[in-house]
This record gives structure tokens, sequence and C-alpha cells, in this order.
């Protein structure tokens, strides 16, 4: 409350007098000034803007109306009919503190209705609290007149710009904007309305993008126009002027070309639109939106249709000149009489319960002190308040209720949103949605079809193309993710140039999206979490690199769909395993791998020994453990290729001779090869073997290098060391690398990426051990609400699915220069040799062929004369029979034929 001392009370006085001026307006309408109860009206009226005037003339007609009602329904107050005072106050506080202070010196005010401008009430609130009177505003919506506590007495039946603020943000998520610019005057209204808005905005995941101050003393824009809304991505506009306001700012707009195909307007009060005239300045304005609080009929609400009938008959009655219409009546007017009607119901109720209680001398009316108006109080004051706290009735604009915690309406809080078109020739308020504080936005009865800017159908995405933009991103170098290099061009000149991942994933965005890009580079040692804020504040559209995404940088910006899948390693420095294992020359080579061989020379071997043993001088005269020695001798020697004491002789020896050099260029090769390779190759051992080693405390605090200001860090204070920070701090990747080269620290951690490229092709002395842990995900880094979020995340869906994210994974992820022996080598298998052996017995089985067939007449008579003894032996084992001679067959030369004939070759 607003306190004034003593010794400014003549001097304020005087300033006040000087100030008032009343203006009556020529009616019939009947006189008050006998009745002893009064209400008084204050009302806003400048004489050269005529829809200011309308306004005025609606609600003192109103106003008047509700008290001569009380009249015909006889409602009177200790037997004195109500009586009203009205003033016109042009909009200024001083004015209507001064009407308000010289009205109630002269007469008995029990109540104040109005005045409608916010910077005005917020001045006779607490005058009125002071005094003990209500006081009860139409159309002032200043969120900071909700304050019960600071505004005991006032109260208002016109929505406040909580409510308005709640209702726009409402229509962005219907129609998927995020953001927006406010216009707002710089008063109570302007600036109450903007705080609204910011706030609601703020609490429904939407933003306010740019605040512009329409200044009502120069009564111009603070700052050029077209280069404040041209200079943000944002194309909706929120103008929060009062009407005259509102015109002057459209002026300047036509003027900018900011209107109409590339930005959308949303006013908060109609403005006459037959003071502009042109083609292009329909063209311009078609397509805005107005939200302007309404009473409950407009949107098929109940309402007290016998007063409002009633109402509208006294007004014809006594000013018909001035009644535009029972559609026409503006709707401040209808709050004006709520206001009024809940005065009168409140007197009759507070003279009702006081009467018992007052003496024979005193009134429900009176009041204390001496007629200067600082100095008088209201005797039943807070029992006035605590009937009107409690009141609830049907008005003309809704249910009206009102509770002890908030000088705002509980029901009957109702919008319209209309939209400007063009209808033939002249420019048109169509009615399009409908809102209440009970539900959403709905479509309008009669016409809910929307024509946007540029007299399109379709909704405005309420922000500029990407096109059009030129994106601030910073990257920050991160082997391979970004890579800044020096290259010489055909004439000699040193330049640098970006490379890696992250540039190569911006050229396909930009391929993509077709926005234009300037690049800022950040060197290493540059914090991820001082970027991270910096694309917060909107130093940067975007943060492009190697960016966990966490919950404590969510908090604070958003993130696009993963664009590279991550983990975290552990790298150590490498160390000599000089405990090998004494039968290690036996590992090339598994045990069944082992046994075939030895079988195949043992198979040799015989084979040798069978076609030989004739032929070759070498073999002859040998007994059969010699022999069969020899052969395996040779057998062995030609697979180890150590050389023999002898050559085969024969072509089929020959032969087999091959498959035994075929045996031995094979397994020689793959033994010595795998041989090598484990007793050479120095296999990287480690004093930990992974995560968990860490978390054990196997390794010395003091000895982790953590990368500060990164996830690893978050990870580490949460994971393992429970928020202490005990570890050694690196500031960059280099560091990290150095201080494991240098031995200052004993291992680290970092992102998976990073070190597999580091290990592979740089620090070929570093190694990982363990698997990977804490899989997470790179994400790009922008503002909350960000106009191309979702344009951003389809262009990488497609980068993915088209199959580059991975070609650039490829390109940069898997060199090699280093060589590390990660793995244990595994033995060769006989599986692995199976077409080696397959294709040995194959040429045995032709040796073999080749000296059957030199043999083949030697093996016949062999056979024949086997053949021929098992005959004969079988002959000698028959029964005896009788032999005679004449059962010999004749040879014809009179003598008889042996039984047997032998044939010698």
């Amino acid at each position: 409350m607003i306190q004034f001392s003593r010794n400014i009370r003549f001097s304020c006085l005087c300033l006040l007098l000087r100030l008032f001026t009343l203006s009556y307006v020529k009616t019939d309408w009947p006189s008050t000034n006998s009745s002893n109860v009064k209400l008084l009206g204050l009302f806003y009226d400048i004489s050269n803007v005529t829809e200011t005037t309308t306004w005025s003339l609606h609600a003192r007609a109103m106003f008047k109306s509700a008290i001569i009602l009380s009249h015909r329904y006889n409602i009177t107050i200790q037997q004195h009919l109500i009586g009203w005072q009205s003033a016109q106050t042009a909009g200024d506080p001083m004015t209507a503190l001064g009407t308000t202070c010289q009205l109630m010196t002269n007469s008995n005010i029990l109540g104040i209705v109005g005045p409608p401008l916010s910077r005005e009430s917020v001045i006779l609130a607490p005058f009125a609290a002071r005094v003990g009177i209500p006081h009860i505003s139409y159309a002032a919506t200043d969120p900071a007149l909700s304050d019960r506590s600071t505004y005991s007495t006032f109260y208002r039946t016109v929505p406040s710009d909580n409510t308005a603020a709640l209702a726009i943000a409402q229509l962005f998520i219907r129609f998927n904007w995020t953001s927006t610019i406010i216009i707002y005057q710089n008063d109570a209204y302007g600036s109450g309305g903007a705080t609204a808005i910011i706030d609601t905005f703020d609490r429904m995941n939407l933003s306010v993008a740019q605040s512009i101050v329409f200044d009502i003393v120069s009564m111009s824009i603070r700052g050029n126009l077209k280069t404040l809304l041209t200079s943000s991505q944002t194309r909706i506009v929120i103008l929060w002027t009062e009407s005259n306001y509102a015109r002057l700012t459209l002026e300047e707009a036509i003027r900018s070309d900011v209107l109409a195909p590339h930005f959308t307007w949303i006013l908060s009060t109609n403005i006459p639109l037959d003071s502009f005239n042109s083609t292009t300045d329909y063209e311009k304005l078609s397509g805005m939106l107005t939200v302007e609080p309404v009473v409950g009929s407009v949107v098929g609400a109940s309402i007290n249709t016998t007063l409002l009938t009633a109402a509208f008959d006294i007004w014809k009655e006594y000013e018909p000149a001035s009644f535009p219409g029972s559609d026409n009546v503006m709707n401040y007017a209808l709050f004006a009489f709520d206001a009024t009607w809940m005065l009168i119901q409140g007197l009759v109720e507070l003279c009702s319960q006081t009467t018992s209680n007052i003496s024979s001398t005193s009134s429900c009316v009176s009041f204390t002190g001496d007629s200067f108006c600082f100095n008088r109080r209201f005797v039943h004051s807070d029992e006035f308040i605590n009937i009107l706290d409690r009141r609830l009735f049907r008005g003309v604009t809704g249910p009206v209720e009102f509770n002890s915690n908030t000088t705002d309406r509980v029901d009957g809080n109702y919008y319209i949103a209309k939209n400007v078109q063009q209808c033939s020739k002249d420019l048109e308020y169509v009615p399009v949605l409908v809102w209440s504080n009970s539900g959403d936005w709905t479509r309008n009865a009669r016409t809910s079809v929307i024509v946007w800017p540029g007299t399109s159908l379709k909704v405005p995405t309420g922000y500029i193309a990407i096109s059009r933009v030129t994106l601030q991103i910073a990257v920050i170098e991160a082997f391979p993710f970004t890579i800044k290099r020096e290259f010489r061009n055909q004439s000699g000149a040193v330049f640098t140039k970006l490379t890696g991942y992250i540039p190569d994933f911006i050229e396909q965005l930009q391929d993509y999206m077709h926005f234009s890009v300037n690049i800022t580079y950040f060197s290493p040692d540059q914090s991820y979490n001082e970027l991270v804020d910096a694309v917060a504040n909107g130093t940067f559209d975007m943060f492009i690199g190697d960016v966990t995404v966490t919950s404590a940088r969510r908090e604070k910006v958003a993130f696009s769909s993963t664009i590279f899948d991550n983990s975290l390693r552990i790298i150590v420095r490498e160390s000599v395993d000089d405990q090998l294992n004494l039968w290690s020359f036996l590992k090339p080579f598994s045990s069944k791998l082992w046994i075939t061989s030895f079988a195949a020379i043992v198979y040799a071997g015989l084979i040798i020994s069978i076609i030989e043993r004739d032929e070759n001088e070498a073999l002859q005269d040998r007994s059969f453990i010699s022999l069969i020695a020899m052969s395996m001798w040779f057998s062995f020697g030609t697979i180890t290729g150590y050389g023999i004491d002898f050559h085969v002789t024969t072509a089929a020896g020959r032969i087999l001779t091959i498959g035994l050099y075929a045996l031995s260029l094979v397994l020689v090769a793959t033994y010595t090869a795998h041989l090598t390779s484990d007793l050479t190759v120095m296999k990287a051992t480690s004093s930990i073997s992974g995560i968990d080693d860490i978390k054990n405390g196997k390794v010395s605090f003091d000895r982790i290098g953590i990368l500060i200001n990164t996830s690893v860090e978050d990870y580490y204070l949460r994971e393992i060391s429970g928020g202490n920070r005990n570890f050694y701090p690196l500031k960059s990747i280099d560091e990290l690398f150095d201080a494991l080269v240098n031995n200052i620290i004993d291992v680290s951690m970092m992102d998976a990426g990073i070190l597999e490229y580091a290990t592979s092709s740089t620090y070929c002395n570093l190694t990982l051990v363990g698997t990977d842990f804490d899989r997470n995900a790179f994400g790009i880094v922008f503002q909350k609400n960000w106009f191309f979020e979702d344009d951003l995340d389809v262009a990488i869906l497609s980068i993915k699915e088209s199959g580059i994210a991975d070609d650039l994974k490829v390109k940069w992820f898997q060199s090699s220069a280093c060589t590390h022996s990660d793995e244990t080598s595994v033995a060769m298998s006989i599986e692995s040799m199976a077409g080696l052996f397959l294709t040995f017995t194959v040429i045995c089985i032709l040796g073999l062929l080749w000296f059957t067939w030199k043999k083949r007449l030697s093996i016949r008579d062999h056979l024949l004369l086997w053949m021929q003894k098992k005959k004969s032996s079988t002959e000698r084992n028959a029964p005896s029979t009788k032999h005679s001679n004449e059962f010999l067959p004749n040879d014809g030369s009179g003598h008889k034929s042996s039984v047997y004939s032998v044939t010698y070759l």
C-alpha cells in the first residue's frame, strides 16, 4: 500500500486539484445527487480517439444502468436509493486519484468502479484500501494487482493478464509454436503483461526470444523495429499495447515491411481497421490474430440474461442514441455492469447483517475522521470485504466469484481469438477460436477457418527458414573428431583447415539442411562445460563434438539425437611380460594338428619304403627296421626342409615327394609365423584389468588422471570417489597422453573413440585394458526450444540411414599405424589344414597308382602263384581216390598228361 505523509498533504491536494477535470455527457439520465449512498465510476476518455470514447461511453452507460436497475428492484440502503458519481480520467493516474479524493470529500462514496487502466489502478487501489472501501476494476489486468496482501480491497471482473498469458501459451502449443517476440508499452499494463507471458511461457517450456518497448511518452518504438525483428529467428510477434499505441506500432510495421507474409502478429486488443485503407496495407495486415477477454455468452457459457435485458432496456430508455445494439456492446461495458452490481449486492447484505448490531445513532455506511479524503475510514470495511470475498452470483458476463486469497475471479474467464481477414474490399475481424479457464482453445461455432499471413491456409512454422540462417557453431579439437591441420596451396602459402569426423559431419548436415555456417575453433584445453554454457547463453547456436549427453547438461541445454555411440575405456602404458611358457614352442599348432602331422610323416615313410626298397640302392639290403627308419627319416626331412641322405629314384616316389613338399611349404611357414608372433612380440600386461580394479583401489587415486570439467569427471565423482576429487587433474587430451608416457600417472579413462584412435595411430606405447563401460552417446548441443530441433534430428537420421555416418566412422576410426598384440595368438587347428592334408592324400594315391602300374606284371605273377599255391594246398588236403591212367587226358602223343602244369615267367 502506498503511504502518503502528512507533510505533503496540502501540496499534493493542490496538484490533484489542478489535474482534476470532469466532463459530462449530455444525456437524459436521471439525477441521483440527492442520494446519501453513492458509487463512483471512473472511465477513460480522450476526445480525439473514437474507439476509446466508445469504450468509455459503453462502460459508463452500463454502470448507470446497473444503479438505475437497483432502483427498479427497489433496492435501498437504509431507506436511501443508491446514487452515482462518474468522471473521466484520461488515463492519467494522478487525475484518477485527484478526482476520487475530491468526490469522496464532498460525497459519501462507498465503492469505486474503475478506472480501466492498470497504471491508474495501481495508484488508486492503495488509496481505496486506506479509506477502507472496495475498488473493482472492469479492465485493469496487471498481474501485480492480483496480490491480495498488497491490494486488500481491490477486485476485478475482467480476467488478469496471468490468465491471458495462459490462454496465449495454449494457443502456441496448439499451433506448435515455441518462441515469440513481445512488444509492450512501458507502463503497468505493458510490463505486467510481458512479465506474465514470460513467466507462463517458461513454465510451459516455451520461450520469449526478445522484448521490445513501445515508449508511451515518445509514442514510438525504442530502436529500429525492422532491425529488431529481422535479427531474431522467431517470426511470431505479440503486441501488448492499448489500442491507440497498437495502431501506431502497426503503421511503423507496415513501413518496415515486418508484417505479412514474413511475420505473424498477435494483438491483445482490437484496433480500428478503417484507418488502413490501401490495398498494400490490407495484404500486410491480413492474417493477424487478436486475443481478447469476452463474456460467457460468446463462448456458450451461462449468463444472467434477465439482468442483461433489463440493463439494455434502461440504456435504450435514457440514452437511445448511443446504444449500439445488443450484439455490439463492448465486453468491458458488461464487466463494468457486473462490478457495479457486485457492489450493490454487497451493500445490501452488509446493511442487512449489521442492522441488529448497529446502535440507533450509527449507520452501516458511516465513516470516521474528518472530511478530507485521506483522513476518512469506512467503519464497516472489514465486514464489507468479507462479504465480497464470499459473494457468488451469476452476472451478465458469467459466474462472478472471489475469495480471500486473490483479487482475481475464481471462474468466468473467457477469451476469443479473432482473425483479420480480407472480405471483399475491406478487412474484418473473424472469430475463429474460443477459450475458457475450464478447458482449452476450441473452434468457434460459426467460423473457424484461419487465413494466415500471405493468404495461406497452412499454419506458419513460427521461425525463419533455416536456409536463410547462418549458424554459429563451436567445435573443440579432439582427435579424430576435430583436427586442425596446416596445408600448402599450389603457390606454397600455408593455410589451416579443420578435418575429422565432426567437420565432415557438419558438411553432411549442410547438404541436408542448406544452412550457412560460421565455425569457431577451440583448443583442447577449453572446458566442455564452458562451451555448453556458451550455447545456453546464446553465444553459439550449436556446439558439435565429442559432447556426452548428461542430466546436468540437459538442465541447461538440449541435445540432438545421437551422432556417435560412445563409451569409456581405460588406458595404461604397455609393459613386457617375461614369463614365457616352456612349452610355448608347441602353441602354434593344436594337439590334433600335431597328431595329424605325425601320422602324415609315418604314412609317407611307409609308402616310401614300399615304393623305393627294390629300386633305391640306399634302401636295399637293409633290415626291416632299418628300412622303416630310413623311410621315416626321408619323410620327416622332406617336410621340415632339413634335407635327407638319399633321393628317390622312382616316378611314384617323386610324386609322393611333391606331396611332402606341399606339406612342408604350408606347415613350416605357418608354424614359423605363429611361433615368431608368440615368442618375439611383447605381450602387454598391466597392474589393472579394468574399471573394477580402479573402483577397488588397486591403483593409487593420485595416480589416476581425469580430464576436468568433462563427463569423465562426473562419472569418476559419481561412481568411484563419491564426490571426492582425489584424482590427478588434467586439462587437455594432450596432457593426458603426456602424463602417461612420462610416468606422471599410471592410468586414465576417456572416450573410447579418442583412445582407440590414439593407441592405433599415434601413441603406440600406450594400450587399452578391460572392456568398455558407462555407455553413452554424443549429441549436438543447442538451446532449449530451438526452432530447428526437429529439422536437425531428421537430417541426422537421414545421414545414419543412408550409411554416410558409418562411412565416416570407417574413415576416421579404423586406421592402424601401430602394431599391438592385445589378444593371445590362436593355435592352428586341424580344420584349418584339412584342405592341405586332403591334397597330400590325393598326391599319395597318385603315387601308389603309378607304382601299381609300373609293377602290374609282377603283381599279376605273384597273384597267380599265390592262387595256384592255394589251390594245390586245397587238393592235398582232400580224401584219397582211385587213380587210373584212363582217367588221365591224352596229350596226343600216347602219353598221359600231368595234372599240374606250371609256367615260369
